[in-house]
């Protein structure tokens, strides 16, 4: 057995009793602290709320450990299983040329992949999120999402992926260097285009009503230095109870997007405190340093498969015996999420940090008592656990847990 087969298997079962560890701590955290609710809660959720959170939590983190070991083993069985060996093969055979039978068979992937996982996408929302009130996802509507997600990635996809390809097939050493300059152009163009184009096609947005809400807010954006194409409402009722509010684009082409839900669960201080999180990661360049980490790391991670797709053991430890840009590419994909997993809780770490800044801009723009209240409507609409195991937490949660961020945003006043 080639030393990458046996460095591959040990990271993935490290990752994955890393992962069941981790999961074993958080169910059995919640269920310890599910008979009270925290002291800093008391009198703002009662004990059904907060024993509903806990139940949610737990229900999802057992759910989770299927998909966890179910993807596991068809990692294993694509790779070591000779799963893309034979689909590789059987491509091969209809006598497309190099670049053509490089689509086919990350198209043909891409859709087993999405069949195989089907399954428990439709438990979630049918099953988990319907047992605790929160699923208004009709089968029609998960069927069209689908079938709209599709050619959607039909349209945007194959065209990169046929750029990322011919590029790695024609231009020589650098190519890595010339794909990542149209990955990034690429990821740039999508935040551009998502609020007015992208978007649209799966909801409905609504400019906000006028009134004493959209004054308020306007006042907000002016005292912040905020322009944007817009503020919208997003009819997420059409999927789900829970209350989100975001913004998303950048340039000229920024746009304000309340859910529906939200505007119904909060005051109009208590909304405001939201926006005023929001313009936070504005503010503080929060989704500039994002998007520099991400155009970083593809830097890095397409440099390091420009090297590996030379060695032809990189094809062979895992299970591929004719080398193929195409299937080096594929490969890479796979199997990179094994060996970054332990870079999880440093992301982790990085967004709750933002999360402090945002907060701390909001309550030097408005009260931090209303972002607290507004945080608590949230916690007990959404079903937010209020006592999460913190090493689970920390590496996993891209919010701080609500305890620590009620008491960061009490020290605030």
């Amino acid at each position: 057995m080639h030393s990458f087969t046996i460095l591959f298997l040990a990271m993935l079962a490290l990752s994955l009793v890393i992962r069941f560890w981790l999961s074993q701590r958080q169910i059995s955290h919640i269920t310890a602290h599910r008979a009270s609710v925290p002291e800093a809660f008391d009198g703002k959720i009662n004990l059904d709320e907060h024993q509903k959170a806990a139940d949610y939590t737990i229900t999802k983190t057992r759910f989770g450990r299927l998909p966890m070991f179910y993807d596991a083993g068809l990692l294993l069985i694509w790779t070591l299983g000779g799963g893309l060996e034979w689909l590789q093969q059987t491509t091969i055979a209809f006598g497309l040329n190099p670049m053509m039978t490089g689509i086919a068979v990350m198209l043909a992937f891409m859709l087993v992949s999405s069949l195989l996982e089907l399954p428990f996408s439709i438990y979630s929302t049918f099953v988990i999120e319907e047992r605790f009130g929160f699923n208004r996802t009709t089968v029609k509507t998960f069927i069209i999402d689908i079938i709209k997600g599709g050619a959607l990635a039909l349209i945007l996809g194959v065209p990169l992926l046929w750029i990322i390809l011919w590029l790695m097939e024609t231009s020589g050493e650098l190519w890595w260097l010339y794909a990542w300059l149209v990955w990034t152009a690429f990821s740039l163009f999508i935040m551009w285009v998502y609020p007015t184009l992208i978007a649209p096609i799966f909801n409905k947005f609504e400019p906000l009503e006028q009134g004493d809400t959209l004054d308020r807010i306007n006042q907000l954006l002016q005292r912040c230095g905020f322009s944007s194409k817009g503020i919208f409402v997003i009819d997420g009722s059409k999927r789900s109870s829970h209350g989100n509010a975001y913004f998303s684009g950048f340039g000229r082409n920024k746009r304000i997007v309340f859910f529906d839900t939200l505007l119904k669960m909060l005051s109009d201080d208590e909304l405001e405190a939201v926006l005023a999180h929001e313009l936070g990661h504005f503010k503080r360049k929060h989704i500039v340093k994002g998007m520099l980490i991400s155009i970083a790391t593809t830097f890095v991670a397409l440099a390091l498969l420009a090297w590996l797709m030379k060695n032809e053991w990189f094809y062979t430890a895992l299970g591929i015996s004719t080398p193929a840009t195409y299937m080096a590419l594929l490969l890479f994909a796979l199997v990179l999420p094994v060996f970054t997993f332990v870079l999880h809780p440093l992301l982790s770490l990085f967004s709750r940090k933002n999360e402090f800044e945002a907060d701390e801009y909001a309550a030097q723009q408005t009260k931090a008592d209303y972002l607290i209240q507004a945080l608590v409507g949230l916690y007990k609409e959404n079903a937010s656990t209020l006592t999460p195991d913190p090493l689970y937490s920390a590496f996993y949660d891209s919010h701080p847990p609500a305890p620590v961020r009620i008491a960061h945003l009490n020290a605030q006043t």
